[in-house]
């Protein structure tokens, strides 16, 4: 978050397609001046929120001109986008890179804006952080009874070192294949001259990124916030991927098809290297996606070794978005440079902060 700064670009709304949850405190408002735009969100623990149009578009309070109809009542959780504040056994500031605004190198400082939340937050925070906390430590326990808790902070410091290798397809197709065989992963093994079959990778890869692209219920597919600050949602079916734009009144618009199977991954130029690299680091960083993996090693009932888990989800993050490039390039043009990562990574993010985790989001 260090010399990142943070603005809100006019037209864009991004943040409005996130249905808010409306804290206790600010029910009241909404029930006396907009009772038909409060809803209980579906999901395992319902809570209120802000309706949307059509019950998958942006938000109701958002106007023609995208500009908040509430802007002085908006929520909590309106206030405090793109920063979210993730609570392990301890707090920290996490950015959501999907929005626009953290990418222009103007607007406020980010750290200064987080610790303004944080403080805004406290009283949240200090009811999360004691369960959090308990929930963390059961699982350092149960880990460590499974005798697959490795460090991770050796581990996080080895992808530190090695940064520029997990933008080679080849190296994260080894890792993986690493992280299947093996029952403790030594990153130096990825290394080795082994070659590593691209159309299967490829695919691989496509299958990572079409099950974020498959659903039903159009309110859960991924959104894109191309360029021209339009909202963009790819629904798979089979291995055809439709490509859709979100109008201000939360219909649906077709706009094109493509073969998934004739989308490959795609070299990637110098500067766009440089840019997965930064993100890579990012990830590297986030308490969120170390959460994310202890997640799914309970889930698989502590059977892999904290080394194969964090390098086999890493590398599987980085394939993601090597794939939505791919996909954003078949359908705008955007190329496998800096611009074409960057807008993968855009597509992506909001997607890696939404994975579950043992942690929670406050």
């Amino acid at each position: 978050m260090t010399g990142k700064k943070a603005e809100c670009l006019d037209g864009c709304g991004m943040c409005c397609l996130c249905q808010p949850e409306v804290l206790p405190a600010e029910r009241a408002f909404f029930k006396k001046n907009h009772p038909r735009c409060l809803v209980r969100a579906k999901g395992p623990e319902p809570y209120f929120a802000l309706a949307l149009k059509n019950d998958r578009g942006s938000c109701v309070f958002l106007n023609d001109e995208r500009r908040c109809r509430v802007y002085d009542h908006r929520t909590t959780y309106c206030k405090q986008f793109p920063y979210h504040i993730y609570v392990s056994d301890h707090v920290k500031v996490e950015l959501d890179l999907s929005c626009r605004g953290l990418w222009t190198g103007k607007g406020v400082d980010a750290i200064t804006e987080a610790k303004v939340l944080v403080a805004n937050a406290q009283e949240r925070i200090e009811a999360t952080l004691p369960e959090a906390t308990e929930v963390y430590h059961e699982f350092y326990s149960e880990a460590r009874e499974a005798g697959i808790m490795s460090d991770p902070s050796a581990i996080r410091m080895s992808v530190s070192e090695n940064l520029s290798s997990f933008t080679d397809p080849m190296f994260l197709g080894r890792l993986l294949d690493l992280a299947e065989m093996e029952a403790q992963v030594d990153i130096s093994g990825a290394k080795k001259d082994r070659k590593i079959d691209m159309d299967e990778l490829s695919e691989a890869a496509r299958e990572t990124a079409m099950d974020s692209l498959s659903s039903e219920d159009l309110l859960n597919l991924a959104v894109y916030g191309a360029e021209d600050l339009s909202w963009n949602v790819f629904n798979a079916d089979g291995n055809t991927i439709e490509w859709m734009e979100i109008g201000n009144d939360g219909e649906f618009h077709h706009k094109g098809f493509a073969d998934a199977d004739k989308i490959k991954l795609q070299p990637l130029e110098d500067d766009g290297k440089k840019v997965l690299r930064d993100y890579i680091a990012v990830l590297n960083g986030r308490d969120s996606f170390l959460g994310s993996v202890y997640y799914l090693m309970a889930e698989n009932g502590y059977e892999d070794d904290l080394s194969n888990a964090y390098y086999g989800s890493l590398a599987t993050a980085v394939l993601d978005i090597m794939w939505r490039a791919s996909l954003l390039d078949k359908f705008f043009g955007t190329g496998m440079g800096a611009r074409g990562i960057r807008e993968a990574i855009i597509f992506y993010d909001m997607d890696r902060l939404d994975a579950p985790t043992i942690g929670a989001f406050v």
